[in-house]
C-alpha cells in the first residue's frame, strides 16, 4: 500500500514506554534478548494496541514500529482504515494480504491456497467470484484466518500493522478482532492504532482486547510542555526561547501533529522563535486545522482547491490521473495543483497521492459544499467505471449521491451488490441494494431488486428478508421464473425462522396459481419438505398419502423428482413403514445424485435421505453421504449453520453406532459453530440435544444437566421437528436425574404431539421407551402396555436396532422370566445391528438379571461382554455398572486389551498422544497446526484402528511403547 507520508524525525518525544513495549514484543517475536543474543524461550507473538485522539502521534509511532521490525528482519504487513473507504468490504484485508499473494501465478496460487482459493480469493481481489452460492461470513473468516496463519508461519517472524483501525471496513475489522486473541500462539505481532471514541459499535470486542503483557490498550497522552519545547528546538534551533516554546505548547495543547505543523508555519513565515513573536502563534496554529486550513487552501487557487476536493472524495491511495478526471482538470493543470498542495503540506506522494494527515483529509472533505460534494461523488463513480475499476469501486461513491431515478445508478449498484455478496460480504451488498431501491429502479425491475435485497439479508436479517420478498411479490412481475425464485426463497427463510406453517401456506398459494407442471412439482416438493418438519401440521396422514401417490409415479429424472422421492423415503421412516420400503426409496433418490450444497436448494432432503439409512441400520452408508456433504459445505466456505448441522448430525450417527467418544468430539465441534449462529436457532437445538444425549449415554448426567441449563434447553420447544426430538431428549434428561413425574409429563406431551401425525417409529423417536420407564413405579401395568406397543411398532419397522432397543425397554418394566426372555431376544437382535452401545446396555442388563436369578456362569459371560462393549463405546457409567455387578458376583473385571497400534500414521499417533493427555480437539488442532475437523477425522481413524476410545488411548499407546 502507499504509506502515508510522515515527516522523518530524529526523536519520538515522551513515547519511551510505548517503544519499550514494542521492543519487548519484537524481541519475543524474533527470539532475541535485549542484548541481541538468542533467548531460550520459543518466539511468540503479541497484540500491541495504541489508542488516542487524532494527531496524538499514533501513525508516527506505528511507523517506528515498522522500521524497527524491518531492521530485525521481520516480514511487515501494513494497512490503514480510511474515512471514505469504511463501506468498501475487505478494503483493509486486501491491503494486508493482497500484496503477499497478488504476484503469484494463478496455478501456484491455487495450489498454495487449496480449497480456500475460491472462498478467500474474491474477498482479497485475487480472482473473480464464482457463480455458485457465496461463502457464509464465518466460513470466509475461517479462510482469512487460514491465509494469515500460514503466511505468519511461512514468513516468520511477521509484524502486522493496522493504523486508523476505527475507519476499517466492518468485514475486515470484525475478522481481525476475532483473530487477535490467537496471535500469541503464532510468530506474529499485531500492532494496532485507533481513536477510541470513534471505534464502531460492531467491534466492541476489539476495544476490550488486552494489549502488551495483558495490559489494556496503551493510551497515548499529549506531550508535556518540556517535550514540545524539545520538539520546537529540534525543528527551529536552540534560539527558540522558553516563552515561545511554552506558547507553542499552549496553542497546540501538546498535540504532536499540530506542534510539528506549527513549527513548519513558523519556518515558512520566517518568524524568529522568541518571546517577541510568540503572540503570532495562535493565528498560525489556527491555520493548521479547521477553517484556517481551508483558508490557506483557498489561497492556492480555484483549480488547486478543486483538485484537493477530488482527492478528498477519492480517499486514500489516489492515482493523480483519476483525481484529475474527477476534478475536471487537464494533466498539466492537475500536476501544478498537486505540486502546490505538496508545497502547502496538504498532499504527499507522486505516483500515488495521500493527504499528509487524516485530520487534513477530513477538514478538506467537510469543507466541500454539500451540492458540490454530491456531484463530485457522482463524477467519481463515472470516472472509476471508465477506468475499468468496476462497479464495486464505484458503489461507495454512488452511495453518497442523491436519488434521481437514474437506471444506470441502479444497474451499477446491483452489479456491485452481486460482486460483493459473492465475495462474502452480504451486509455491504444489502446497503448497495437498499440505495438502489431508493433511486428508484424502473417499475418493471423493482421486484428483482427487492428479491436481490432479500437474498442479501437472508443470513443476517431474516425478518427483513421476509418483508422484502413479500413486497417483491406485490410488485408487477413479468418474468415467471423471477416470481418462482422469490417464492422459493421466501418459503426457505420462513422455514428457517421457525415459521414452517407460513412457509407451507406461501407455497400452497403459489401452487394454485402456476400452470407450469414442472414448477408446480418443484413447489410441491418444497411444501412436502417443510410440512415434514412441522410439529403442528393439521393433517399429516393425508399429506403422507399424497406424497406416496406422487413419489410412486416419479422416475427420478431430475433433481426435483429425486427430492420428492427422498422425502417419501423419510416419511416412510417417520411412520415406521418396513425398513426395506424406506431404503428402496432412499436408493431411488440417490440414483441420479443429490448434492448438499446446491445453490438454490436447502440441504434438508439430502440429510433426510442419509438418515433414512441410519435408522434402517446402515450407518456406514449414512457416513459416506455425510462425508461427501460436509466436503461440499467446506468447499463452498459454509462454516456456519450448515457445517454445524453436518458435524452435529455426524456426531449423532456416531452415537447411534455406539462410538461415543468420537460422537462427543463431533457434537462439541457442532455446538461451537452453533453458538456462533445464535441461541435457540434450529441448529442450536440440534447441537444441544445431541450433546446431552451423548453425555447421558456416557453416564455423565450432571454434565448433561449443566449443558441443558447453560443453553436454556427446555420449553418452549421449536415448532420444527428435530432429530433427536428435543422434547424427548429433555424428558430423557429429567428421567436420568430421577425426576420421573416431570419426565413422564414431558414424554406424554411429546407423544401427544407426534402420534396424531403418524410419527410412530421408536427408532427415530423413542418417547414411548422412556415413558414406560418413567411410568414403571407409579403405573407398572401402563408402563408394560406402553413398552409393548413400542415393541410392536419397532417390529413393523423391522430394523434390528429398533427391535432390540424396544425389547430392552420392555424388559426394564417387566419382571421375572419375562424380563430374561425379553433381554435375551433384545441381545439377539442387537447383535445383528450396528448399535454397539445399545448392545452393551442389553448385555449388562441381561447379565445383571441372570446374576440375581441365580445363574452366575451365564451372568459372568454377559457381564464381561457388556463391560468390554461399554469400554469400547466410551460408556463409562455403564462400565462402572458392569464392574459393580461383577464385584457383586465375586468376579474381577478383565483388563481391557487394545489392538496393535503400529498401523497409526505419524499424525494420527500425535493426535492420539495429545488426546490421551487430556487435550481437547481445539488444543490438539493448535498444537499440530491444522484445523479442528481434521483432528476429529484423525481421532476417528485412531479409534477405529486401535479398537478403543479416548478412555483407552493412554493404555493402548503405553503398551505400544513397552513393546
Amino acid at each position: 500500500m502507499g504509506q502515508r507520508a510522515v515527516r522523518s524525525r530524529r526523536t519520538l518525544f515522551e513515547r519511551e514506554g510505548e517503544l519499550a513495549a514494542a521492543d519487548e514484543a519484537l524481541n519475543e517475536l524474533t527470539g532475541l534478548r535485549e542484548d541481541g543474543t538468542e533467548a531460550s524461550e520459543r518466539p511468540r507473538g503479541a497484540l500491541l494496541a495504541f489508542a488516542g485522539r487524532a494527531g496524538i502521534g499514533k501513525t508516527t509511532l506505528l511507523a517506528e514500529v515498522r522500521r524497527r521490525a524491518a531492521a530485525q528482519g521481520c516480514t511487515v504487513l501494513s494497512a490503514r482504515g480510511g474515512d471514505q473507504e469504511q463501506g468498501v468490504a475487505f478494503h483493509v484485508a486486501r491491503q494486508l494480504l493482497q500484496p503477499q499473494l497478488a504476484g503469484i501465478a494463478e496455478a501456484e496460487l491455487r495450489a498454495q491456497l487449496g480449497s480456500w482459493y475460491a472462498i478467500v480469493g474474491p474477498a482479497l481481489g485475487l480472482c473473480a467470484p464464482s457463480e455458485g452460492a457465496p461463502p457464509d461470513q464465518q466460513g470466509l473468516r475461517d479462510g482469512l484466518d487460514w491465509v494469515l496463519t500460514h503466511l505468519a508461519v511461512q514468513r516468520a517472524p511477521m509484524v502486522l500493522v493496522l493504523d486508523d483501525a476505527h475507519w476499517a471496513d466492518p468485514e475486515s475489522l470484525s475478522w481481525l478482532a476475532a483473530f487477535a486473541p490467537r496471535v500469541e500462539e503464532l510468530p506474529l505481532l499485531l500492532a494496532v492504532a485507533y481513536r477510541p471514541d470513534e471505534l464502531p459499535d460492531h467491534v466492541e470486542a476489539f476495544r476490550s482486547l488486552p494489549g502488551r503483557a495483558g495490559l489494556r490498550p496503551l493510551d497515548l497522552e499529549p506531550l508535556s510542555a518540556a517535550a514540545v519545547a524539545d520538539l520546537v528546538r529540534e525543528d527551529l534551533g536552540t534560539q527558540a526561547d522558553d516563552v515561545f516554546c511554552r506558547e507553542c505548547w499552549a496553542v497546540t495543547a501538546g498535540n504532536p501533529f499540530e506542534a510539528v505543523e506549527l513549527t513548519a508555519k513558523v519556518r515558512d513565515r520566517g518568524l524568529v522563535p522568541t518571546e517577541e513573536g510568540a503572540h503570532l502563534l495562535r493565528d498560525l496554529a489556527a491555520a493548521v486545522k479547521g477553517s484556517g486550513l481551508i483558508a490557506r487552501l483557498e489561497r492556492l487557487g480555484a483549480s488547486t482547491v478543486r483538485f484537493a476536493w477530488a482527492c478528498a472524495v477519492l480517499g486514500t491511495e489516489i492515482p493523480p490521473t483519476l483525481a484529475a478526471a474527477v476534478a475536471g482538470l487537464g494533466s498539466e493543470e492537475a500536476a501544478d495543483a498537486a505540486d502546490a498542495l505538496r508545497g502547502a503540506r496538504i498532499l504527499a506522494g507522486a505516483d500515488t497521492l495521500e493527504f499528509v494527515h487524516p485530520l487534513i483529509a477530513t477538514a478538506v472533505y467537510r469543507a466541500i459544499p454539500a451540492a458540490v460534494r454530491v456531484a463530485l461523488h457522482g463524477q467519481a463513480a463515472w470516472c472509476v467505471i471508465n477506468e475499468g475499476l468496476g462497479p464495486s469501486a464505484a458503489a461507495r461513491h454512488l452511495m453518497e449521491t442523491h436519488p434521481e431515478g437514474d437506471n444506470w445508478v441502479v444497474q451499477q449498484l446491483r452489479a456491485a451488490a452481486r460482486e460483493t455478496q459473492r465475495a462474502g460480504a452480504p451486509d455491504a451488498a444489502r446497503r448497495y441494494l437498499a440505495r438502489a431501491l431508493r433511486e428508484p429502479p424502473p417499475l418493471k425491475e423493482r421486484a428483482a431488486v427487492l428479491h436481490e435485497l432479500g437474498c442479501a439479508s437472508l443470513l443476517t436479517e431474516p425478518a427483513t428478508t421476509v418483508n422484502h420478498l413479500r413486497a417483491a411479490l406485490e410488485e408487477p412481475i413479468t418474468d415467471p421464473e423471477l416470481r418462482h425464485n422469490i417464492v422459493y426463497r421466501l418459503s426457505q427463510v420462513l422455514a428457517h425462522s421457525d415459521r414452517l406453517a407460513e412457509a407451507s401456506e406461501t407455497l400452497a398459494r403459489e401452487i394454485r396459481m402456476t400452470g407450469d407442471a414442472r414448477v408446480r412439482l418443484r413447489m410441491q416438493s418444497e411444501q412436502f419438505m417443510w410440512d415434514a418438519f412441522r410439529a403442528d401440521e393439521p393433517d399429516s396422514p393425508a399429506r403422507s398419502r399424497r406424497l406416496t401417490r406422487l413419489a410412486d409415479r416419479l422416475t427420478g429424472r431430475d433433481l426435483t423428482e429425486r427430492y420428492v422421492i427422498g422425502l417419501r423415503a423419510w416419511d416412510a421412516t417417520l411412520r415406521g413403514e418396513p425398513a426395506h420400503v424406506a431404503l428402496h426409496h432412499a436408493e431411488r433418490a440417490l440414483a441420479g445424485g443429490i448434492r448438499w450444497a446446491e445453490a438454490d436448494r436447502g440441504f434438508e432432503v439430502p440429510v433426510l435421505v442419509a438418515f433414512t439409512f441410519m435408522y434402517a441400520d446402515r450407518p456406514g452408508r449414512t457416513e459416506e453421504l455425510f462425508a461427501a456433504g460436509i466436503a461440499d459445505f467446506e468447499s463452498q466456505g459454509w462454516h456456519g449453520a450448515h457445517l454445524s448441522f453436518g458435524y452435529t448430525l455426524l456426531g449423532y450417527v456416531r452415537y447411534r453406532r455406539g462410538r461415543l467418544a468420537e460422537a462427543e468430539d463431533f457434537a462439541r465441534a457442532g455446538l461451537r459453530l452453533a453458538e456462533r449462529v445464535g441461541a435457540r436457532t434450529p441448529v442450536h437445538w440440534y447441537a444441544v440435544g445431541v450433546i446431552i444425549q451423548i453425555l447421558l449415554a456416557r453416564g455423565r448426567v450432571t454434565e448433561a444437566a449443566q449443558i441443558g441449563e447453560e443453553h436454556a434447553f427446555g420449553a418452549p420447544f421449536p415448532a420444527a421437528v428435530t432429530f433427536p426430538d428435543v422434547q424427548t431428549v429433555h424428558g430423557e434428561l429429567l428421567l436420568a436425574r430421577g425426576l420421573t413425574k416431570e419426565a413422564a409429563a414431558e414424554l406424554e406431551a411429546a407423544g401427544r404431539r407426534l402420534d396424531p401425525r403418524g410419527m410412530r417409529n421408536p427408532s427415530w423417536c423413542p418417547w414411548q421407551l422412556h415413558l414406560a420407564r418413567a411410568e414403571k413405579h407409579d403405573a407398572p401395568e401402563r408402563a408394560v402396555a406402553t413398552a409393548l406397543e413400542a415393541v410392536h411398532r419397532a417390529r413393523q419397522f423391522g430394523a434390528p436396532s429398533a427391535v432390540g432397543q424396544a425389547l430392552r425397554a420392555a424388559a426394564d418394566v417387566s419382571s421375572g422370566s419375562t424380563r430374561v426372555k425379553l433381554l435375551e431376544e433384545s441381545v439377539s437382535h442387537l447383535e445383528r445391528s450396528p448399535a454397539a452401545y445399545e448392545l452393551a446396555c442389553a448385555l449388562v442388563a441381561l447379565g445383571t438379571e441372570l446374576r440375581r436369578s441365580g445363574s452366575p456362569k451365564e451372568a459372568a459371560e454377559h457381564l464381561y461382554r457388556g463391560l468390554d462393549a461399554a469400554m469400547q463405546c466410551g460408556a463409562d457409567g455403564l462400565g462402572d455398572e458392569a464392574r459393580a455387578e461383577l464385584a457383586a458376583a465375586g468376579l474381577r473385571p478383565r483388563r481391557l486389551h487394545s489392538t496393535e497400534t503400529d498401523t497409526l500414521t505419524a499424525r494420527e499417533r500425535a493426535a492420539a498422544a495429545l488426546t490421551a493427555r487430556g487435550r481437547t480437539t481445539t488444543e490438539v488442532a493448535e498444537e499440530l497446526g491444522t484445523e479442528e475437523p481434521t483432528v476429529v477425522r484423525l481421532l476417528s481413524a485412531v479409534y477405529r484402528k486401535v479398537g478403543t476410545d479416548r478412555t483407552g488411548l493412554a493404555a493402548a499407546l503405553g503398551q505400544q511403547t513397552a513393546r
